[in-house]
């Protein structure tokens, strides 16, 4: 049966593109929005890349005020949401800051999650996480005064600020506790090439060391590393990974997936309670290409969970999964990958070479290609990306 009404908890862009879809797919009913930020859904990616420049802010709306208009919804900003019950199968409360109650026949959780910070560090000014539209306001003004800017972790956030802090003329080293940054997500050879990106741009990257903590008056001055080393900073970025925002579920039938800590729930976004939906960076969902649940953090996993999550809702042909995508900008480069590649897949570059300032490299199974990465060649990587759709098409047809 199709709910008579909808609540969405998380305003940014899971909850927005759930929205969207059910209104694509017909679903007119009352939907109300509880989001524990002020601003309206913006943009997240280009706060750690576009914003953080000297010079007008990029506009980050992910909609105008004539869709919001459109898309005819309730919206609680500047609202936490506090626990969630359920009554019966079809009657769902979610209770918010000041014991106010919100309920609605389906619920979609989509509170995101939160940057990671650093344990065992007492708290001093100019030390940054970088997740929110806030978080980067906050980052912007320190970085206008920065001549020495240390980040804490190499991953995709981490590299981006090491980038754009580059680009203004700060003195800037990256310092990653794994031998190799980026190896579980595009093996070691390509994330050496990836590595390799921040010297050739006079940023130093030193791995295989952890961080003993953070040194200053009131404000940060050094960061010491386990080896002993002190690195001066007049800013620090921890970029060292995020955790869902699920301390809030208080309901006992919500399961949380080991080790991930994210929303357990099938592939379209269904947890183990009927008429709960979750999806984005708070849920861990069924993926069939992992064979197992997966929590991913990527801007367009948000956006095709969408769609399934949706169509579950509105009862509508659930579309097929999307391959996987992820993209990133360093250092003047566009890096993009596509599909979903395993420890034993086997690497070969089809264009350019790995030291090239512009490559294209596929990982095959069995002489299939299951994934492509590629830097600076948009075109090659979007033909291995419809081949790589067209053969999970052709497979999702085969019967059972």
């Amino acid at each position: 049966m199709t709910p008579d009404s909808v609540a969405i908890v998380g305003a940014s862009l899971a909850g927005l593109s759930v929205l969207r879809e059910l209104r694509a797919a017909g679903f007119t009913g009352p939907v109300t929005v509880i989001g524990e930020e002020t601003h309206r859904p913006y943009d997240r990616p280009p706060l750690s890349k576009a914003f953080l420049h000297d010079g007008p802010r990029p506009d980050l709306a992910l909609a105008d005020a004539a869709e919001l208009d459109e898309l005819s919804a309730s919206w609680l900003l500047g609202t936490r949401a506090t626990g969630l019950s359920s009554q019966s199968a079809d009657h769902h409360t979610v209770e918010v800051d000041g014991g106010a109650e919100v309920t609605a026949e389906a619920v979609v959780v989509a509170t995101g999650a939160r940057a990671r910070t650093l344990p065992g560090h007492r708290a001093l000014a100019g030390v940054h996480s970088l997740r929110t539209l806030d978080d980067a306001e906050a980052l912007r003004r320190s970085l206008r005064g920065c001549a020495r800017l240390v980040v804490i972790g190499a991953g995709f956030i981490g590299a981006e600020v090491a980038s754009t802090a580059a680009a203004r003329g700060a003195d800037v080293t990256v310092v990653e506790a794994a031998a190799l940054p980026l190896a579980h997500a595009f093996g070691d050879a390509v994330a050496a090439s990836c590595a390799a990106m921040h010297g050739a741009h006079g940023v130093r990257l030193r791995t295989g060391v952890g961080v003993q903590g953070l040194s200053g008056s009131d404000r940060v001055e050094e960061v010491v590393l386990a080896d002993g080393t002190r690195l001066p900073a007049d800013a620090v970025v921890v970029g060292i990974g995020a955790r869902p925002n699920t301390e809030w579920l208080n309901h006992p039938q919500i399961v949380l997936h080991h080790p991930s800590g994210g929303i357990r729930t099938d592939a379209c976004g269904r947890t183990d309670v009927r008429g709960v939906y979750a999806l984005g960076d708070c849920a861990a969902a069924f993926s069939p290409d992992h064979g197992e649940h997966h929590r991913s953090e990527h801007w367009t996993n948000a956006t095709t969970q969408a769609k399934a999550v949706a169509a579950a809702i509105a009862g509508t042909a659930v579309p097929p999964s999307a391959t996987p995508y992820m993209w990133s900008d360093q250092y003047g480069h566009r890096l993009q990958f596509a599909g979903h590649r395993t420890g034993s897949d086997t690497l070969r570059v089809v264009d350019g070479d790995l030291s090239d300032d512009s490559f294209v490299a596929v990982y095959e199974r069995d002489e299939q290609v299951v994934a492509v990465f590629a830097r600076d060649n948009a075109r090659l990587f979007t033909r291995y990306r419809k081949q790589i759709d067209r053969a999970r098409l052709e497979l999702a047809s085969l019967p059972a």
